[in-house]
């Protein structure tokens, strides 16, 4: 089975599971819901009046142009901000909440480590920091890219700085995990690899992924859901099979692709506003 065959096979298992969980637990949390959420720098409103939620389990592809406030948002879900206005909920509490901190993980782009630390020290931290710590899920990551444990993390390359702090992430075990463009500096075979352990992980697990990434291409059949930012607002928001639906033209035509509808969207910030029922907070509550 090559690459693609298995993303596809991973995105099916996962969609299968999602469908078993709704039905036999229809009130269960999204993992991420936003009502009327902003925030306001000195500069100006990084996000403004965004509201959406994404469904637990979901692996949720967050797209958007440079400045759009993808990063402010999951800040904001890590409890790196605070919002200005309206509110950001994980798994139905608080950022800020003991419980919420406990399953949330944020990986950034400048993915912050302390250079002068061996990578058996900074497993180890992770382990005494992180009550869920899994240490066999950790060693894997850092094994795939043979990387020593007693090599100092200032003397490694900049994607084996990734893969150890991609294991600090998926060590934790968090129920949500939030990677803000953390394989920008990996080669396309590496990205490749570590896209394909996200999922495997992920589907395993149960985690919900919202991930950030600019190559568009790569986010084909490796998400399934999404949510698309644009000057700070929310632009596109639910299902990817049901925003594709919706985006179909007349007669015979076939759906646009994932990536086709992307690309549209970035190319016309004058689009009108789409979200699906599986994006819409007041959904749920209708439904409660």
């Amino acid at each position: 089975m090559n690459p693609d065959q298995k993303n596809r096979s991973s995105r099916t298992s996962r969609t299968n599971r999602i469908d078993e969980t709704n039905q036999t637990c229809q009130t269960r949390l999204p993992a991420l819901r936003a009502v009327g959420l902003g925030h306001r720098y000195p500069r100006g409103w990084a996000l403004r009046d965004c509201t959406f939620q994404i469904p637990a389990g979901r692996v949720c592809a967050l797209v958007g142009p440079n400045g759009a406030g993808k990063s402010t948002l999951m800040s904001l879900a890590a409890d790196l901000l605070t919002p200005t206005e309206g509110s950001i909920r994980v798994f139905g509490a608080p950022p800020e909440a003991p419980a919420a901190r406990r399953s949330t993980a944020l990986l950034s782009q400048d993915k912050p480590l302390h250079r002068g630390f061996r990578v058996a020290e900074i497993l180890r931290m992770g382990s005494e920091l992180n009550p869920t710590w899994d240490q066999a899920t950790a060693e894997r990551v850092i094994g795939g890219g043979n990387i020593p444990h007693s090599a100092r993390v200032g003397s490694l390359s900049g994607g084996q700085r990734t893969r150890v702090a991609l294991a600090l992430a998926f060590g934790k075990r968090p129920r949500l995990l939030m990677l803000d463009e953390p394989m920008a500096d990996l080669d396309p075979l590496v990205r490749h690899e570590m896209a394909g352990l996200l999922l495997t992980e992920a589907a395993a697990q149960g985690t919900t992924v919202l991930l950030s990434s600019h190559v568009v291409s790569e986010l084909e059949g490796a998400c399934d859901f999404l949510l698309v930012i644009g000057s700070g607002r929310v632009r596109l928001a639910g299902d990817i099979d049901e925003l594709r639906a919706a985006h179909r033209p007349g007669g015979d035509s076939p759906a646009p692709s994932q990536e086709q509808l992307l690309m549209t969207y970035l190319r016309d910030p004058d689009l009108p506003t789409v979200i699906t029922p599986a994006a819409r907070p007041e959904q749920t509550e209708a439904a409660a």
